[in-house]
């Protein structure tokens, strides 16, 4: 449903909150720990290992919960060189993978990130066990298997505000919702109320560039007598990285005599983040007796500026050339002064020599205008954004006298980005053109409320109390696209004689495009765990979602796990799930560059429903389904813990974009009559689909021993992940007359093998005195690339890296740490298209691109 904008003001946001709220979960699970770990947790005061996800009801240790849950310590994420929270999981988790974006429009500003291959919005992500709203960004250029996601932002979160970090590796959409098909991550925050620590951090690449300024802290305080404020911030900066090429018409311009191409003309590596600061806070209060008041919320802003593909003087159509490319586009500014002479680009296949070219171009009359004599060198645009995040959540729980306790809060979130693009154009206005644009903002901004109950009971026929939880949601969910600068998106004298509209690179949006696009969702769920015997525990759930613009859904979950033995378990568990179509995937509109085997191209990004896309085979969205199954054991015996998970996820009817289809000029004609005067401007067009199905199974194996060494502790962690994705089904449309499918060869590919199928870490840890450090290796296995989504096929080797870092205790308060990521700075494959587009490396490579790491970190604690 469309409406109005209406701009949004804090204070009105925190009025709000009284009317609405986030997702609850009331009780917790215990996280696994053997009596050595405990001890020594105890003596360290290092996390606590509760974890409040995987089941409702009483507290159980992971070790005996029957679905794969992780608990990690947040000192864990300061142990290493990466500052944004994405790449810190990444190392912490091998299912959970993501790539730098070097050139991926708004994707550079939010990394999309993947759990158990699959794509970004099917992981549920919670802080202090709430939902997390999801980011403004659309994930227009993710490398096939991330196309179209909108997930949530993690990056806004600060490591130094964690206390632990709790991964289920299980579907539990049947419990929480949409969205938990891959898992559900939960961020517990610090709640001391004493204490706290300041961390500086600075580094650099082996290369000399991506130089990181971090700085952070973290600090509890009391709340009266019954309370604590718990407050934690960051604050960084990082320069760009370069790991290009020249590019080969680039180098062919140089050869052909012209002086002001850049060397690389397109730089591949990290965006700058210009700024980027994080605060959050966590307040708990005792108000009464077995009543407790919470609020946590966060403010976060960044300002990241990537790199964009160069536009060739003598190549990019729509600014420099016409429809051919074989002549210079060549505006008449007055035609009642006569015809403007053509001027040829190309001889053959050859670029003409430039001081020909610029000749002719001298010898043009005043009324005749062409870029090549405004920007001989071509250009290459800078894209960025502003990220604006913003949150509260707040609640109160507590004890019933019936017996029964309760959790009943309420949250806002938002997330803004505001784009823009620097050293560009909007060919259409000629010469007058700006060089710099605004081209919007897309927000996203989502309302919940929970309540939650659970009580055990006694059961006569059951040997422990049956516990009993259910609870009701409401939630609200608004995507908001706001129009860019009159420039952004005008349409420009020339633009008749096939000059392109708009900010070239990333045209504005229109006040047309504008709008306000809601939607509402209620849900009642209900959960039953059953101890029928010291060895054998069940647990049932069952939700109950309704959408208002497709209807309802019902999921279920029925979990089991028995201890053979003292030292083995068996665990198991089946649910059905389902991932809504977000608001933003159904209104969205958005046109940007992309390359392809023809050069670049503008692709216009359209909703389902769009006349377009309808004559295209859109239809509107549907949830997608999912059915999830699993199997494992634990084995703890002789100081080890061992974990061995085999899990198989069934989703039809995934959402995705389409791959680019080929407008036709009829297409284009209809598009001008529908009053899209850019129409012309771009040549391909996708939207989103409920496209195909797909069969994702893998496993997941985890080992942990400690023991004592050289009088101190040595701690051995090894982790193992398998991912293997097949395509099933592709939907079949009948397109211009004839049965096509929207889905490429290339884009199956890439879902079934864009991520490495195969990832791993072994990590040692050493404790000696004031002394302690770890060295952790890291294996990538080899996956495919369709470089640059243009049927550029790249087969990627398998790799590993190393990490170290070591540190040393000054007294009680200081730390010192040096140590380097990649410490023997391994860089993927190089490969054959280098010269296609300048990167020198495969893009979408999980261990990144940008070689070795060190680094230097002092924390102050106190």
């Amino acid at each position: 449903m469309k409406k109005e904008i209406t701009h949004y003001h804090p204070v009105a946001a925190a009025i709000k909150i009284a009317l609405c709220g986030s997702l609850l979960f009331s009780t917790s699970l215990i996280a696994q720990e053997t009596p050595d770990a405990a001890a020594e947790q105890k003596a360290e005061g290092a996390v606590e290992k509760i974890a409040v996800i995987g089941a409702r009801g009483a507290p159980r240790s992971v070790g005996d919960s029957a679905v794969p849950v992780d608990v990690i310590g947040g000192e864990e994420f300061s142990k290493t060189g990466t500052s944004d929270m994405v790449s810190l999981m990444t190392a912490a988790v091998p299912s959970f993978n993501v790539n730098a974006q070097p050139i991926n429009d708004a994707s550079t500003l939010i990394r999309p990130a993947n759990l158990r291959g699959l794509p970004p919005d099917s992981t549920l992500v919670l802080v202090n066990g709430k939902r997390r709203h999801r980011a403004a960004v659309i994930t227009f250029l993710g490398s096939g298997i991330s196309d179209g996601s909108q997930g949530p932002d993690i990056s806004v979160i600060p490591s130094i505000a964690l206390k632990q970090v709790e991964i289920l590796r299980d579907g539990a959409a049947a419990q929480y919702g949409s969205d938990a098909i891959a898992g559900v991550i939960n961020f517990r925050l610090k709640d001391a109320d004493e204490g706290g620590s300041f961390e500086v951090k600075a580094g650099q690449h082996y290369e000399g560039d991506g130089d990181l300024r971090q700085i952070s802290g973290n600090i509890g305080l009391p709340f009266t007598d019954n309370g604590f404020a718990n407050i934690s911030g960051e604050y960084k900066q990082a320069d760009p990285t370069s790991r290009s090429v020249q590019v080969t018409d680039a180098a062919d311009a140089i050869a052909a005599g012209n002086p002001f191409i850049l060397d690389p003309a397109q730089v591949w590596g990290s965006p700058e983040f210009k700024r980027d600061a994080k605060l959050f806070a966590n307040i708990g209060l005792e108000v009464a007796k077995d009543r407790e008041f919470y609020l946590f919320t966060n403010w976060a802003e960044r300002d990241v500026e990537g790199g964009f593909y160069y536009r060739h003087p003598t190549l990019r159509g729509g600014v420099y050339t016409g429809d051919s490319g074989a002549n210079l586009l060549i505006g008449n500014l007055d035609e009642s002064l006569g015809a403007c002479p053509g001027i040829s680009a190309r001889t053959g296949d050859n670029i003409r020599n430039h001081a020909d070219i610029q000749a002719d171009v001298d010898a043009l009359p005043e009324h005749c205008f062409t870029y090549y004599g405004m920007l001989p060198g071509g250009f290459t645009p800078k894209f960025g954004g502003v990220v604006t995040d913003t949150a509260i959540a707040s609640g109160v729980k507590g004890e019933l006298d019936s017996g029964w306790a309760f959790d009943a809060s309420m949250s806002i979130g938002r997330s803004e980005v505001e784009f823009y693009i620097k050293n560009t154009l909007n060919p259409s206005l000629g010469a007058n053109t700006p060089r710099e644009f605004s081209p919007g903002k897309y927000v996203q901004l989502e309302k919940a409320a929970n309540l939650d109950f659970n009580k055990p009971f006694d059961i006569d026929a059951l040997p422990y109390p049956l516990n009993v939880a259910g609870g009701v949601e409401y939630r609200d969910e608004t995507f908001e696209i706001y129009a860019g600068d009159a420039a952004s998106f005008e349409v420009g004298p020339l633009a008749s004689q096939g000059f392109g509209v708009g900010s070239n690179g990333f045209p504005g949006f229109k006040p047309e495009d504008a709008g306000s696009f809601n939607r509402y969702s209620y849900a009642a769920y209900t959960e039953l765990g059953a101890e029928f015997s010291d060895d054998f525990r069940m647990d049932f759930a069952l939700r109950f979602e309704d959408f208002e613009d497709f209807g309802n859904t019902t999921n279920g979950k029925i979990t089991a796990r028995y201890q053979a033995t003292d030292e083995v378990a068996f665990r198991s568990a089946v649910s059905t799930g389902f991932r809504a179509p977000t608001v933003g995937q159904s209104n969205v509109r958005n046109v940007t560059t992309a390359f392809s085997s023809e050069g670049l191209v503008d692709q216009a990004t359209l909703p389902p429903t769009h006349p377009i896309s309808l004559q295209k085979g859109g239809k509107p969205l549907t949830p997608e389904k999912s059915k999830n199954f699993s199997v494992g054991t634990v084995v703890e015996v002789n100081g080890w813990y061992v974990t061995l998970d085999y899990f198989h996820i069934k989703v039809e009817d995934r959402i995705s974009q389409t791959s680019p289809l080929k407008l036709t000029t009829d297409d284009i004609t209809a598009l001008l009559a529908l009053g899209i005067n850019d129409a012309s401007s771009f040549s391909d067009v996708k939207y989103f689909t409920n496209d195909f199905d797909t069969t994702t199974q893998g496993l997941d194996l985890v080992a942990n021993y400690g023991f004592d060494l050289w009088d101190g502790r040595t701690t051995l962690a090894f982790a193992y992940n398998w991912t293997d994705t097949n395509v099933d089904r592709i939907s079949e449309y009948l397109i211009d007359g004839e049965l096509k499918t929207n889905i490429s060869a290339s884009k199956v590919e890439q879902l079934e093998r864009g991520l490495p199928r195969v990832r791993g870490s072994f990590t040692v840890n050493q404790n000696y005195g004031d002394w302690k450090g770890y060295v952790r290796f890291n294996h990538f296995g080899a996956f495919y690339e369709d470089h640059l989504d243009s049927g550029f096929p790249i087969e990627v080797d398998s790799a590993i890296t190393t990490d170290l870092e070591i540190s040393y205790s000054v007294n009680d308060s200081y730390e010192i740490s040096v140590g380097a990521q990649n410490i023997f700075d391994a860089y993927p494959d190089e490969h054959e298209w280098q010269g296609v587009a300048g990167s020198k490396y495969p893009t979408t490579a999980v261990m990144g691109i940008n070689g070795g790491f060190y680094y230097v970190r002092l924390n102050y604690n106190f």
